[in-house]
């Protein structure tokens, strides 16, 4: 019997008009497109998005922040980075992305849902307190994950992070608080140029903070082994409440924004060890939450995939296929070092 999976999507998501941007809205439509054509959307179960409040914002990003993307909205827009930009509606929508989450995680909680995606944009791992970064405005699973532990008391949340780059405002967020274990696999070195094996947390939080910097074209069978050996075995250790997950699918080979080599079927493999662990952990208690992914074709057969596995569907073949393997360089170890690092 298929598990009832929540899903987060708000029209809002598309009027954060960025134009020629790799994050653009038409990453929400190819998706939704796909999943309305599988019958798949029609079998989830719909969780209406709030608007965050300043003082959910303010979990995890100063006020003063808050209060300055809010008006350079009102003002009209402009680039916050090289990188990132704010158009008049960026701020609703980063809110209602935020409170999408926030909703999803309520619904997952309550016990209205098994677990969740949230399909929303624009991304938030690169967001930190005060500083908007790498199409990042607001970081909706920082905060989801500092909410969980005021509104609903949970003690151990954690975050699986496994876009391509290292979401660095979320291991600001949490380096020294043992409440919150961030597990991320990311390529490196490359954007944002944080997340070495050796950032572990710091004070009570040391061991907290884990970061398997995958080398350049790793692919479906490194990212596993990746999971199998450092991944779940920290989460068993860790015995998580709840898991996180910053959902980002541009490690896809067909994703030119960086150079790994996952394929849907490789994503697959990461989802359901997170949603096994999850079920023998936490009561299969997952909430998804989109970060990156940008070929219009990989990202919605990742997110399907995501989704049929949650579901506990069978797997959908995609048309894309994997790519001939290849040994990246210094891979071992690179595993090696990771392990020194956080066995017990």
């Amino acid at each position: 019997m298929a598990n009832n999976v929540g899903l987060v999507y708000d029209p809002i998501y598309l009027e954060h008009e960025t134009g020629a941007h790799p994050e653009n809205p038409d990453r929400m439509r190819a998706t939704m497109a796909l999943l309305e054509e599988s019958g798949l959307l029609a079998r989830l179960a719909r969780i209406n998005a709030r608007d965050a409040t300043p003082a959910d914002l303010a979990l995890v990003h100063d006020s003063r922040y808050v209060e300055a993307v809010h008006r350079a909205a009102q003002e009209g827009g402009g680039w916050a980075d090289p990188d990132t930009l704010i158009t008049p509606r960026s701020y609703d929508v980063a809110a209602r992305v935020v409170g999408g989450t926030l909703a999803a995680l309520d619904a997952v909680v309550a016990g209205e849902v098994a677990s969740a995606f949230c399909l929303v944009r624009p991304p938030g791992h690169h967001a930190s307190s005060a500083q908007a970064m790498g199409f990042c405005l607001f970081n909706h699973v920082a905060i989801a994950a500092a909410y969980a532990r005021q509104r609903h008391g949970i003690e151990r949340v954690a975050i699986v992070d496994y876009d391509v780059h290292h979401g660095n405002g979320t291991q600001d967020a949490f380096y020294g608080d043992p409440g919150v274990l961030y597990v991320s696999t990311h390529e490196f070195p490359f954007y944002p140029g944080t997340g070495p094996a050796a950032e572990i947390g710091a004070g009570e939080g040391r061991g907290c903070n884990v970061n398997i910097p995958m080398p350049h074209r790793s692919g479906d069978a490194h990212y596993r082994r990746a999971f199998e050996e450092i991944v779940v075995p920290v989460l068993r250790r860790y015995e998580p409440q709840l898991i996180l997950v910053s959902a980002g699918y541009d490690a896809h080979f067909a994703d030119e924004i960086a150079g790994q080599q996952l394929s849907v079927d490789g994503y697959g493999a990461l989802v359901s060890m997170i949603v096994d662990a999850a079920s023998e952990l936490c009561d299969g208690r997952v909430v998804a939450a989109l970060e990156g992914g940008y070929h219009l074709v990989a990202l919605p057969w990742c997110v399907r995939r995501t989704i049929e596995i949650m579901r506990g569907d069978a797997a959908t073949p995609d048309p894309l296929g994997t790519v001939p393997p290849r040994e990246p360089v210094g891979f071992d170890a690179m595993l090696a070092e990771v392990k020194a690092l956080h066995e017990p």
